[in-house]
């Protein structure tokens, strides 16, 4: 059968897709691109935001008219929440069993295949796309419950796969080609809480017992970083950067929030990073207009964020998640109010970001080289990739050099695209 895939989402759900297609070709299946070829259609889902639900059921309704003869199985947060939504769906598999979506669709569609040809140990379904980074998946569920946040109730309690099993994975990766693996998961400062150990010691056998380039984290809450977390990044292999959810600069808003971090301890947790991590960069979330945030509110978030100056943000305008706590808070913020305050965040990000890239202007770095290359005026050709602590770099090279997923050092020459990348020559 040919299978077509598709996610909406974070990194987690990212991760989940790729476990996916390695289980259909490993049954004998194909993947394709075209969602209008495709024998089977695979949705996975979101909600963390009432605009991700919206797209969500955009993308089931536009596989149900693109191709109404194909099975569709649906997954995700979306599909979870609400799972008697299945009009046109022919399977729906809860967060709870999208380990086993291969092998519960496998059976309850009856799609048992035999390969149409030999392939040789190891071939690569990422590379085959032009993949040289992958999410791995060392966790599921959370156990706190953020006023704000519908994942953890989609996601249910914390699930933590064992470290053997990752290490096969990332193993297995590096063999295919791959050159980065970023560990995700709903909760990353949480694996090993159901298993009787921690990140610190996941990443430390990481390091130890594969061979993979490159080791980056997904997003991390910014208060379960184990004890010498920081001495993990003396292994260069771990990559000096990490996105560290805030989510608002005034404490009384992270105490609406139901956060687990006052602005003090997050001053701290980044002063103490910068100081024992060379050139690390720290990025971040940030919602505008949460229920009850005052003019004076709003300041502190913009205050604290320019003092700490984040490499990036990621910025959500709040919107309310039936099932939470916050959906049913008073002083819900007017839309024009959250319009104009998350431009003027956007606005700061963007300043931010151009900064952190100016200051690097001049240095040289090790690049992962992504994709395939454009052609310069002046003959040239330019790669894409990033930088050890994710600056996105535009690397001019002679013509006629493969560089492709290749980790090649260049200079940072200057910031371009209005802060979208930094252009980079290759040394």
């Amino acid at each position: 059968m040919r299978v077509y895939l598709k996610t909406l989402g974070c990194r987690l759900n990212e991760a989940e897709l790729e476990t996916w297609s390695r289980g259909f070709q490993a049954l004998g299946h194909g993947l394709t691109r075209e969602l209008e070829h495709a024998d089977l259609v695979v949705v996975n889902t979101c909600a963390v935001t009432g605009e991700a639900v919206r797209k969500s059921r955009k993308l089931i309704r536009r596989a149900q008219r693109a191709n109404p003869r194909a099975k569709l199985v649906v997954s995700g947060c979306y599909a979870s929440l609400d799972p008697t939504d299945t009009a046109g769906i022919d399977l729906v598999v809860d967060n709870r069993d999208k380990d086993r979506l291969v092998e519960i669709a496998t059976k309850r569609l009856d799609l048992h295949a035999m390969p149409e040809m030999a392939t040789e140990p190891g071939e690569s379904p990422l590379l085959a796309q032009g993949r040289q980074r992958a999410f791995v998946k060392v966790q599921d569920g959370c156990r706190y419950r953020c006023s704000f946040c519908i994942v953890t109730v989609a996601r249910g309690e914390e699930r933590s796969r064992p470290v053997c099993d990752i290490l096969d994975e990332i193993n297995r990766l590096h063999a295919e080609g791959v050159q980065e693996a970023v560990l995700t998961g709903v909760h990353i400062g949480g694996y090993g809480s159901d298993l009787g150990t921690d990140l610190h010691h996941l990443i430390r056998a990481i390091l130890a017992r594969t061979e993979i380039p490159r080791i980056r984290l997904g997003s991390v809450e910014p208060w379960d970083l184990p004890e010498n977390f920081w001495s993990l990044f003396e292994n260069r292999r771990l990559m000096p950067h990490l996105h560290l959810p805030l989510q608002s600069g005034a404490d009384s808003v992270l105490r609406r929030m139901a956060r687990r971090c006052a602005t003090a301890d997050f001053s701290r947790l980044i002063e103490q990073a910068r100081l024992e991590v060379p050139d690390f960069n720290v990025t971040t979330d940030i919602i505008v207009g949460f229920p009850g945030e005052t003019d004076d509110e709003w300041r502190q978030t913009l205050d604290f964020v320019e003092r700490t100056g984040f490499g990036q943000l990621h910025i959500f305008t709040y919107s309310p998640r039936p099932g939470t706590r916050a959906a049913g808070l008073p002083g819900q913020v007017d839309r024009e109010t959250k319009k104009a305050r998350s431009q003027e965040l956007h606005a700061l990000g963007q300043r931010l970001k151009t900064a952190n890239m100016e200051a690097c202007v001049g240095r040289r770095f090790p690049v992962l080289i992504e994709g395939k290359p454009l052609t310069g005026k002046d003959g040239r050709e330019i790669w894409g990739g990033y930088t050890p602590n994710f600056l996105r770099a535009a690397v001019s090279a002679p013509a006629g050099l493969e560089l492709e997923n290749s980790i090649r050092e260049v200079r940072l020459e200057r910031v371009a695209d209005a802060g979208e990348r930094i252009m980079a020559t290759l040394v």
